[in-house]
Formats: C-alpha cells, structure tokens, sequence
C-alpha cells in the first residue's frame, strides 16, 4: 500500500513537472510568434553610453535588423561603444534553434505580475548558455531578458514598450554588461568621467556598464538590403 501511494506521488509530481514544461514551451511559442511579425526595421534613436571610465557623449544612432539575426547599429559622429555580444543577441536570437523551457514562477515588476522562464538551448556547442525570460503574459511581450553566453560574457536587457508593442518593439532598451567582458581596441585611450585619467584595456575592472536606447521612429518592413549590414 505505502508503495502504491508512494508511485501515484511520483507520477503526479513528473506530471505536473510536464504540464508546466509544456505550458512554458507554449507561452514561448506565443511570444516568439509575436516576434515574427517583424521581417525587418530601421529606426532611429538616441543613444547613450554610461561606462565609469569613459566619457562618451550621447549619439544619434540608426539600428537595423533583418531575420534571421542580422542586426547593426550605426552612429555617423563618433563610435558606438556597445558590447559585441549585446549587439547580436537580439530577441529573436534568443528565441531561434531548438531549446527546453523550464517555467521559474513568477516576479512582479511594475506592479504586473511578471512569468519568468529559462531557456535552455539543445545544442551544447551553442554560444548562449542559458538565457532568463520575463514575460507579460497579457501582452506577450518580454520586459527582460538575463543571458549568459560562451564568448560574451553576461548581460541584461530591459524593454520598455510604448507606440509599437503590437510589433514587440520598444521605445526604450536597456542593456547592462560587466566591463571585465568588454575589451577596448588595442591603443586606444579614453578619458576617465573626472577628466584627470586615462586607462587602457588592461584597467578595465569589474563594474557594471550601461548602454541605453531611446527610439524615437521605427520603420517596419520596407525591406533592407544585405549591403546595410556589412
């Protein structure tokens, strides 16, 4: 008898494990399918660059995306310090190729009721090694995503949507990275905040960078050429 119950508990708890790897797979589904909406977008912004020993003005920038992953951000005055793995990995990056869902509860954030999922990529080669979704179950829209990756280090993306969250664009991003992972160009200086300093590569420590996107127009599938991108 006491084995009997002891096997209908198990079989009840690798059910319920189920239903939520399956209900989590399926609110995935629902986002990426909003997601998909977009062919492709040029939209300009401003961008501002908040790294504790640079002193990087704001830019103009115009940001552009093509599926599958082809995305470019480009500044005509200046240069667009943004991490390199915080440039590819896009939504739509990590949302591409095969990969587990696991359902990770629930957070509120902005007074709404926030589900967290973590996916889990198939492929043990992949470059993103994990990545942490919260997502606005009403809205179908992710607020924020957590990743870790192989070659890029870790970041954190904020999304703030506002005109064109039909589309799952929004007006603000937010990404944050660790400066350890963030490499300056061989030679090059840059003045520290005070202006009284100047470091190399080799001094960057192991603080918190910011990198921030305010877009002011988008425009949604007009087509772009390959040639934007290379």
């Amino acid at each position: 008898m006491v084995n009997r119950k002891l096997f209908l508990l198990i079989s009840f708890i690798f059910l319920s494990l189920q239903n939520f790897a399956q209900d989590a797979t399926a609110l995935v589904q629902k986002v990426k399918a909003k997601l998909d909406q977009v062919n492709n977008y040029e939209a300009a912004g401003i961008m501002k660059t908040n790294v504790s020993f640079l002193k990087v003005p704001e830019a103009q920038v115009t940001v552009y995306f093509k599926k599958p992953d082809k995305l470019k951000i480009k500044n005509d005055h200046g240069i667009s310090l943004v991490p390199k793995g915080a440039v590819s990995i896009s939504l739509n990056n990590l949302l591409k190729g095969s990969f587990t869902a696991l359902d990770a509860g629930n957070e509120m954030i902005d007074n709404k009721k926030i589900r967290i999922i973590k996916l889990l990529p198939v492929d043990e080669n992949a470059d993103i090694v994990l990545s942490t979704l919260y997502i606005d179950e009403t809205s179908l829209l992710i607020v924020k995503a957590k990743t870790t990756t192989r070659e890029s280090g870790s970041y954190e993306v904020e999304m703030y949507y506002g005109k064109y969250a039909s589309y799952a664009l929004p007006d603000k991003v937010v990404f944050t990275f660790n400066t350890k992972d963030y490499k300056l160009p061989k030679g090059i200086t840059f003045d520290y905040d005070d202006g009284s300093k100047k470091k190399t590569e080799n001094s960057v420590n192991n603080t918190k960078g910011k990198v921030e996107i305010n877009y002011s127009s988008y425009i949604i599938n007009k087509g772009l050429p390959d040639s934007v991108f290379q």
